[in-house]
């Protein structure tokens, strides 16, 4: 087994090798995440859309969190297990931010994600002396979609990419060991790497970040739907999974599945007793 890597493993990694974070919901694709040479498994309120079926991540409880921090955490990945926190569990205050991030905790994260600048300094510090590790999370946050009126690239104007820099500044002087940059001009993901002490890891954010990450069912091509421009699909499972079952219901209406090896059998003697011929029981 891999040695385990941790909070002070992945801080440490600033400038270094870039990190590779991709999410995960389940067991099987935690499993897969971390056999496949991921440094950080994030159990993301992209749940939400990618596997719960809903339009946004704002739909998303702390509940359903939990119960995919677990299944993910069942895997026992090698790889550091970071968990969102959906919205409205950290918006109202510090020791909501504490009380619901300690439920992702007892569940199996080793670290909480949240989504914001300088207005969560007093959160992520809370969090940081309650002895929770945090991921901060700037740019295009998708919690805010709303209030960007929706999913649209950030900083782009000066002023606003000044912000940025400011925002994880505060971060990190707060206490997160990494941030993530979403949906930001990939100069303006530089400006903010070399600012910070704490690794970088992008997501649309351009190549000069610490780190990359991007989700399970993009990268396998299991999310076929849309393609934003920041995704590489490295495979197209569903095409293949769609052709697997067609076959499968191909197989059972022809009656070719099961076929007599994938079947089990009575003893000769048991049928002799039942009145069956040897071949009775078997397919024609």
């Amino acid at each position: 087994m891999a040695q385990k890597t941790t909070v002070p493993v992945i801080r440490a990694r600033k400038g270094g090798a870039p990190l590779v974070m991709i999410t995960a919901y389940d067991t099987p694709g935690a499993r897969i995440a971390d056999e496949g040479g991921a440094d950080v498994i994030l159990v993301g309120d992209s749940v939400g859309m990618v596997v719960l079926g809903y339009d946004d991540t704002l739909h998303v409880t702390l509940d359903d969190m939990a119960h995919h921090v677990a299944a993910a955490a069942r895997a026992r990945p090698s790889a550091l297990l970071v968990a969102d926190l959906p919205w409205l569990t950290y918006h109202l205050g510090p020791d909501d931010a504490v009380r619901n991030a300690a439920t992702l905790v007892r569940a199996g994260a080793q670290a909480v994600k949240l989504e914001g600048g300088r207005r969560r300094v007093a959160v992520v510090q809370a969090l940081v002396q309650a002895e929770i590790p945090v991921m901060g999370h700037l740019g295009l946050t998708p919690q805010s979609v709303h209030v960007m009126g929706g999913y649209r690239v950030q900083g782009q104007q000066a002023d606003a990419a000044r912000g940025l820099v400011d925002d994880a500044t505060a971060l990190v002087d707060a206490g997160v060991f990494a941030i993530v940059l979403e949906g930001i001009p990939a100069e303006v993901a530089r400006l903010v790497t070399d600012a910070v002490a704490v690794p970088t890891i992008g997501i649309g954010a351009g190549p000069w970040c610490d780190g990359q990450v991007l989700v399970f069912h993009d990268v396998l091509g299991l999310e076929d739907r849309v393609l934003p421009r920041f995704v590489r699909r490295y495979a197209s499972l569903k095409a293949d999974a769609v052709a697997a079952v067609a076959a499968y219901a191909a197989d059972v209406r022809a009656r070719a599945f099961p076929a007599d090896a994938e079947s089990y059998h009575l003893g000769d003697a048991t049928k002799a007793e039942l009145g069956l011929s040897r071949t009775q029981s078997r397919l024609a």
